[in-house]
């Protein structure tokens, strides 16, 4: 089915130009989520909670999860590729009643970003010693990445795919060389360490309690495989196409972030050092006594920052184009403003500066508080697992309640409560089995006040002026 055609039966108008292949929105994808960078920047969090048999397991244990959500994920982006995704599916297939109050609680969860460039800091420290950590430096350096990415996503939009796709090479050479570089200089630690080594620096005494806690970097640096969905609108045959960037890139991504892993732990060679590093991120003590020059570690830690300033150009892209498919269901405050759609470059450029300014307010939490700004930003793994685990528990809700199930259609799906047509890429009947996803955190009070923010905006705005996605003339 073509994607006029796929828009129509959406009830939407083609508003932003097909700017993405198979290719580019998958260099994207895989730059997107950066799985092995995500997480050596996050190595602390494992190392001090849990140490190596966290990491490695649990990273297995993870990803199993994350694969299988991945797949339901997938599922609903080809049944319908739209860049509302999440808040969109789970108007479709939520019950009637409660369907608009649960699609406007879900829209208001995926709707959050974030970003990090303390670890720049951590560089600095590395070669100045004399350099004084300071909070605000954080916030500035913050806002210097928001505006490269902001001027790239706006006047270098043509650029963009090409670009993408050059990062996307550029991320997976990269793996190859260190790869080969940790392999040979890193024989370091034992094998006992890496796959029996256990480090509980977390304050409590509960084992088991620790190795959950050392689960969040191996549970973040594989979220947010869902960015390439909220481009369908920009990517040509996105039916056929986002399900399948999705799957492959959870699970290149996936083996990569492991297998650095593997790598990084194996070439400590003094564990100490690594987790007192006055750079505060124990990646760079590491790449630090892998090549045993201040140099070296310097030139690795610059390549892996430059895949995530990469990362961020589709970050904003994605999260703007979600922001914007909201605003064009009359879902946040200023909708008419914000859906607007620019015609020179067609794309949402009031979107795309809302994000950005959001951004930026965020960071300025960072100069009286990063526990509190921590706290913020760690909000973001866990809403994004919730925001999978809405339109999938209510497709399941809707497999029970229609009889007639089709899964062979030749991509034309349908979705009414008589009958549900797949599309062109399905899980068949395995798409029905059981799905536990892992989303432990401490952010739990601050995404309950994100619910209750979300119940109260609906009954005091959002009842009257949003209805679920509207048709276009």
């Amino acid at each position: 089915m073509e994607d006029k055609e796929v828009m129509e039966k959406m009830g939407k108008r083609q508003e932003l130009t097909r700017r993405f292949n198979i290719f580019t929105i998958f260099g994207l994808s895989m730059t997107l989520l950066s799985s092995w960078e995500a997480i050596g920047g996050a190595l602390g969090v494992g190392l001090l909670a849990g140490g190596p048999v966290a990491l490695i397991y649990g990273l297995i244990f993870t990803l199993s999860g994350t694969l299988a959500c991945a797949a339901s994920i997938a599922e609903m982006a080809s049944i319908c590729p739209i860049s509302g995704a999440q808040y969109h599916w789970t108007y479709m297939f939520a019950p009637k009643r409660f369907r608009v109050l649960i699609t406007f609680i879900q829209a208001t969860i995926t709707s959050l970003a974030f970003i990090m460039a303390a670890q720049l800091q951590g560089v600095v420290v590395l070669n100045h010693h004399s350099y004084v950590f300071e909070r605000w430096h954080t916030t500035l350096i913050m806002w210097l990445v928001v505006g490269i990415t902001y001027i790239v996503n706006v006047w270098g939009i043509k650029l963009l795919p090409a670009f993408e796709l050059f990062s996307g090479v550029l991320h997976i050479l990269l793996f190859v060389v260190l790869f080969i570089v940790m392999l040979v200089f890193g024989r370091n630690a034992s094998a006992k360490f890496v796959f029996t080594g256990f480090v509980n620096e977390t304050g409590w005494e509960n084992k088991s309690v620790a190795w959950f806690i050392g689960l969040l970097p191996c549970i973040w640096c594989i979220v947010g495989f869902d960015g390439a969905i909220h481009l369908s609108e920009e990517t040509s045959n996105s039916a056929r196409t986002i399900p399948k960037v999705i799957i492959t890139t959870v699970l290149v991504n996936g083996g990569m972030a492991w297998t650095f892993v593997l790598l990084c732990l194996f070439s400590i060679s003094n564990i100490t050092d690594v987790l007192e590093t006055p750079t505060g991120y124990p990646l760079i003590e590491i790449m630090h006594q892998v090549s045993k020059t201040r140099a070296g570690a310097t030139a690795i830690m610059s390549f892996t920052l430059s895949i995530t300033m990469a990362a961020m150009f589709g970050t904003l892209a994605s999260v703007s184009r979600l922001t914007w498919a909201f605003a064009r269901d009359d879902g946040l405050p200023f909708s008419e403003y914000f859906k607007h759609v620019d015609g020179g470059h067609n794309i949402p450029i009031r979107a795309i500066s809302l994000v950005s300014v959001v951004i930026i307010l965020l960071s300025l939490i960072n100069i009286g508080s990063s526990t509190a700004l921590n706290a913020i930003l760690s909000l973001s793994t866990i809403a994004l697992y919730i925001s999978y685990i809405i339109p999938i528990s209510c497709l399941v809700s809707m497999r029970l309640r229609v009889k007639n199930t089709i899964y062979s259609s030749a991509g034309q799906a349908e979705i009414s409560e008589e009958r549900l047509v797949f599309g062109p890429w399905n899980l068949g009947q395995w798409g029905f089995l059981p799905l536990t996803v892992t989303t432990m955190n401490y952010a739990g009070p601050v995404f309950g006040f994100v619910l209750l923010f979300a119940g109260m905006d609906f009954i005091v705005r959002g009842r009257r002026n949003f209805v679920g996605p509207t048709r276009e003339r």
